[in-house]
């Protein structure tokens, strides 16, 4: 069950860092591409970003069942189960994320040309076109309703809703990982506590200023204040970024069985590599010490704590 979540996880990341290229190059000139592009672009971004995020609270309720409510976890956790949630979590994230679909267009904003023709002292009567892909609006109340809402819900259900559920079922975690007599506890609970430690330090910082940003989003400003917050979202939300590429680490790499079943894919290759390189001197070595790697690995590999996150 935790593989389903540890996949679609990747997945949401994946597309994440795909999108991520043009995500930036549209932030820094102008939108190369069509209407369709744009939309698609941050929509998905948006989906991965609501999909990624309840799925680490997935992730912690089903570590929660098994270590917690062990009793009931045979029950509880199955594929059929993993599979249901995980479908859920993606409808979730595109409902989510249909204001974005909508409302992101490519257009020509009318004070970017002024200013080109300005800067550049081109004749009136030239073309120069600048493109952008961002939010359009038909009228100020759909701009004021959508400009709230797109940025409180990405609060509540991208950031507060699994934070709340990480804290609960990490903390019901650690609470019987210390009841428990084994010698591989408290390296658990440092997994535990990373986990939750590096979401927090990577998302808090942007988060609090998308709210502070949310609530002075109408109000008079000076341009100082604007560019004040302005680089404060860009270097906080730099920031949460890369939590992306920290979930490997924290969520797969720590444990015992996926780094035994990475080396032994590493061996495995390895010795493939051997075999058609010089595959008449190493015939017999390279299969002797393939089949001792793979004794020894799969030996390691059942002697791995069932606490081990």
């Amino acid at each position: 069950m935790t593989d389903i979540y540890l996949l679609n996880v990747a997945i949401a990341d994946l597309l994440f860092v795909v999108s991520l290229p043009l995500i930036v190059h549209n932030e820094l000139s102008e939108w190369p591409m069509g209407n369709t592009a744009c939309k698609l672009l941050r929509g998905s971004y948006s989906v991965n970003l609501y999909s990624g995020m309840l799925l680490l609270a997935c992730i912690s309720t089903d570590r929660y069942i098994a270590i917690v409510q062990a009793r009931r976890s045979f029950r509880l956790r199955s594929l059929q189960y993993s599979r249901v949630m995980c479908t859920i979590v993606w409808a979730s994230a595109f409902l989510l994320s249909f204001p974005t679909f909508y409302f992101y267009s490519r257009y020509e904003p009318s004070h970017t040309l002024e200013a080109f023709m300005e800067d550049t002292m081109v004749n009136q009567t030239s073309e120069a076109h600048h493109y952008v892909c961002e939010f359009q609006f038909s009228d100020n109340s759909t701009a004021w309703m959508t400009k709230v809402a797109v940025p409180s819900t990405q609060l509540a259900v991208g950031f507060f809703l699994p934070l709340l559920i990480m804290v609960f079922c990490y903390t019901g975690v650690i609470i019987t990982l210390m009841k428990a007599r084994n010698f591989q506890r408290h390296k658990a609970v440092r997994v535990v506590l990373a986990v939750v430690a590096v979401f927090i330090i990577c998302h808090l910082p942007y988060n609090v200023t998308l709210l502070f940003d949310t609530v002075n989003m109408f109000g008079e400003q000076t341009c100082e204040f604007s560019d004040v917050i302005l680089t404060a979202k860009t270097v906080t939300q730099t920031i949460a970024y890369l939590h992306c590429c920290l979930n490997p680490v924290l969520y797969a790499f720590v444990g015992v069985k996926f780094r035994n079943h990475f080396r032994r894919i590493v061996q495995d290759l390895w010795c493939l590599g051997k075999r058609y390189i010089a595959p008449r001197r190493f015939s017999r070595v390279t299969s002797e010490i393939y089949m001792s790697a793979r004794r020894s690995v799969d030996g390691s590999s059942d002697n791995g704590s069932s606490f081990t996150m």
